[in-house]
Formats: structure tokens, sequence, C-alpha cells
């Protein structure tokens, strides 16, 4: 046996039945720094995407609460109004029930001063 040989040898694994005679090794990936970047700006897109459907839907909500108050407001004044004007029916009913217009006389106008 030679130098060589006997290197070449002791170097060598014993290979079984049924092993397979080449091993691989995993190699790590690693993301390099332009894939960085495009990963960040996506992400910082995803998120401005985000905040404005968020702040979108608030508007919305705040354009259908503005008309809600608004439409509060106005029923608010018509009730006022309404109980303004039965306060002011009822009261002729009222007075005309009265004892103190019951007891009261009709007095027929007797005629008008000229000048």
């Amino acid at each position: 046996m030679t130098y060589s040989s006997s290197m070449a040898a002791g170097r060598q694994r014993q290979i079984g039945r049924n092993q397979n005679a080449v091993s691989f090794r995993t190699k790590e990936r690693t993301l390099g720094p332009v894939t960085n970047t495009i990963i960040l700006i996506v992400l910082a897109c995803m998120l401005g995407l985000l905040y404005l459907t968020q702040v979108t839907k608030t508007n919305a909500y705040g354009y259908t609460i503005n008309d809600l108050q608004t439409k509060q407001t106005e029923l608010k004044s018509e009730h006022d109004d309404l109980e303004v004007a039965s306060a002011r029916l009822q009261s002729l009913d009222r007075v005309q029930a009265s004892d103190t217009a019951k007891s009261m006389t009709a007095v027929a106008p007797t005629g008008s001063v000229k000048q």
C-alpha cells in the first residue's frame, strides 16, 4: 500500500447496506439587506393601509352620528313647538270651562264712539 492509498483509506467511511454514500449539509439561508429593506417597506405600506381603513371607518361613523344628532335637535325643536301649540289650544277650553268665566255676564256692544 502506498502512502496516498493508505491516507485515502483512513479518510473513507465504512458504508453499510442501504446507506447513502453522499452526505448533504444544510446551508443556512439568510436574507440580504435589499430583501430586508423591501420587506420593511411592504410592512410599512400594509400598516399605512390598515390605518387609513380605520380612519375612514371612524369618519363614516362620525358622519352618521352627526346626522343623527342633527335629526334629534330638529325633533326636540318640533316637540317644543307642539307642546306650546297644545298648551295654547287647551288654554281656551280651560278658560271657558272655569268657574270665573261661567260667572261672568255677556255684554252686548252698545255703540261706537265717533270723532
